[in-house]
């Protein structure tokens, strides 16, 4: 860890405060009329996604961290735990279901993902931001529904429900946004 003055913030920057690691999402520089200048930060914890908006004197120091990132590959789901490998050495890791919180909803076997540690021990994992999944289950359209936006439900490989046109069928495979679950086009 590294103390730096916090008016040398930078967005992205990661940061330990308040017994935990962070992102700064955003950051500004204020000086009011009267008093000392202050600095507004908007953080968001690695470990737990909350956001949080501090504003600190410019005077104050803050601890700044190094996090890794290395690519691992999606395995299996064990019990309350989905294993995860990295490629280049082929030592495989363990991820709490806690964690993983609703990005499990898009994995499948192989899926190249971004595990994020931090002082050795693995604090978040992030998906690429769009995924191909092919439809497993899914309704046919019935003629003459063409109203515009008409969407249905479609069970992908993963297990995740999306909504998707009409004219997707089961068997296609179809580019799913993991930020939102939105359904982006076929692929």
């Amino acid at each position: 860890m590294v103390m730096i003055p916090v008016q040398k913030a930078a967005n992205n920057m990661k940061i330990q405060f308040k017994n935990d690691v962070w992102s700064i999402v955003e950051f500004a520089h204020h000086k009011p009329g009267k008093g000392g200048a202050v600095v507004r930060l908007k953080i968001k914890s690695l470990t737990t996604g909350r956001v949080l908006e501090e504003t600190l004197n410019a005077s104050e120091k803050i601890d700044q961290v190094e996090v890794a990132y290395r690519k691992m590959a999606y395995l299996y789901h064990d019990g309350d735990h989905y294993v995860f490998m990295d490629n280049q050495t082929y030592e495989q890791v363990q991820v709490s279901e806690e964690m993983m919180d609703d990005k499990a909803r898009f994995l499948i076997e192989n899926l190249e993902v971004t595990i994020v540690l931090w002082d050795d021990k693995i604090i978040g994992v992030d998906l690429p931001a769009k995924v191909d999944l092919k439809v497993v289950e899914t309704m046919n359209a019935e003629r003459g529904n063409t109203a515009t936006n008409v969407t249905k439900d479609a069970k992908l490989e993963s297990g995740f429900v999306a909504q998707v046109p009409l004219f997707i069928n089961t068997g296609d495979v179809v580019r799913i946004d993991t930020r939102d679950g939105a359904y982006e086009s076929r692929v």
